[in-house]
């Protein structure tokens, strides 16, 4: 029996599932689970990949687009003038890209790509409710204590806030869809969960990115999928809620404040905060970009060019040199010019136009790419370990839920002609 599973095609495509599954569930709590978890994913696939149709789905834009940045990323090394530790060490955040269309190609014939989202969201439940004790008892934490990042039990409260954020704006649509077909109480449940995130990003910690995104992903959930007189009404309850959360959370006003003030005290003070310093970076990766706009410094280019420019006069003294930008535009821009911003905004554009239309793999699908889009306004979150798998485990998955819906819809109508 075991020799027959292990020449079975149907065994070998449960085990892959199975390890997709613990990536997810691994992802917001362990960096080398995921890792670990992944490779094994990918090595469950060989023994009976379909090589000659694998190829073939290499050629949509969705699969073209990730691996012609990591290509660009592998030749953007001969141009540069880093060390070789350098440029090849910068190619690594776009190795993930690799994974997307394999993932896109396996969940196109899996139906268990569900599960995924379910995995990831009870996992991130499970984290949600050690955030909570690890605010009321530090000492659980598996971090050294930090004031600034009070109930963070792993990783970082970035981390923490762009994961909550997805799973309580995703779970919008299910509710809605609970809701217009009377399953009042499962729609309670889920709608429960939504705002359990929502009350732990305003009483715990939040990030000031999420802060800005939360309410972009809310606006593009109201206009794509609920009426006029609906969007007014949630509008109102969401101003409520806003105001009662900025009245009863003192963690919610301090993180709001921080914007003005770490604005004025880098404008006016020259004193290096988190906002000066982003400012600091963008405004000389402007430079940088200019000075080699077509095909930028190459790659792992990013980190001499900052040392080089903190020694100039116009350096604000006290701020940070930093390997990236805190935007993944200029990131890239630095490395391979407006190739590379070209070939970026590919993904971003094919994945987002592969997510019209309804159904909630759809909606989670164009949820990833509308956030990672917003948040790397301030980070380079599709080169981020977390952000960035994320983003490839999101649109893989979700991804080839909806090229395998739009197959079978396409039998049917072939079938009913």
């Amino acid at each position: 029996m075991l020799w027959r599973r292990f020449r079975s095609p149907a065994a070998w495509s449960e085990t892959v599932d199975l390890f997709a599954i613990l990536t997810a569930a691994s992802l917001p709590w362990s960096t080398s689970l995921t890792a670990i978890f992944n490779a094994a994913f990918l090595v469950c696939m060989v023994p009976f990949l379909d090589i000659r149709a694998f190829q073939q789905s290499l050629t949509r834009p969705i699969c073209a687009a990730p691996i012609a940045l990591f290509v660009l990323a592998l030749v953007g090394t001969l141009w540069s003038d880093a060390a070789w530790g350098a440029r090849l060490y910068a190619v690594g955040p776009t190795v993930k890209l690799l994974v997307l269309p394999v993932l896109l190609y396996h969940f196109e014939r899996s139906p268990r790509g569900h599960w995924i989202f379910v995995a990831f969201l009870v996992s991130c439940a499970l984290l949600s409710v050690m955030s909570w004790l690890v605010a009321f008892y530090p000492s659980l934490s598996l971090r050294p204590y930090d004031p600034l990042e009070r109930g963070i039990f792993v990783k970082n409260y970035i981390d923490q806030s762009q994961e909550f954020t997805l799973c309580a704006v995703a779970l919008a649509y299910p509710v809605m869809m609970l809701l217009r077909e009377k399953r009042y109480w499962l729609a309670v449940l889920l709608m429960a969960l939504a705002l359990s995130f929502l009350v732990n990003m305003t009483f715990v910690v939040v990030s000031r990115t999420a802060l800005v995104t939360v309410p972009i992903m809310l606006a593009v959930f109201a206009l794509l999928h609920l009426r006029w007189r609906s969007v007014a009404m949630i509008s109102a309850a969401m101003i409520v809620f806003a105001v009662l959360a900025w009245q009863a959370s003192p963690q919610l006003r301090k993180t709001a404040d921080t914007f003005s003030r770490d604005y004025r005290l880098y404008m006016q003070e020259n004193v290096p905060t988190s906002m000066g310093e982003r400012l600091e970076y963008w405004r000389h990766a402007v430079q940088f970009f200019v000075q080699a706009p077509l095909v930028g410094h190459g790659t792992g280019s990013t980190q001499g060019l900052f040392e080089r420019a903190a020694k100039e006069r116009s350096w604000v003294p006290g701020v940070r040199v930093f390997p990236n930008p805190h935007n993944q535009t200029l990131h890239v821009a630095i490395q391979w010019g407006a190739i590379g911003i070209g070939v970026l905004y590919a993904i971003w554009i094919f994945h987002f136009q592969l997510f019209s239309g309804e159904g909630f793999a759809r909606w989670v699908g164009l949820l990833v790419v509308v956030q990672n889009v917003f948040t790397s306004l301030f980070n380079s979150h599709l080169f981020d370990f977390h952000e960035g798998w994320m983003y490839v485990l999101g649109v893989g998955v979700a991804g080839g839920m909806v090229i395998r819906r739009r197959q079978a819809e396409a039998k049917v109508g072939q079938a009913g002609s």
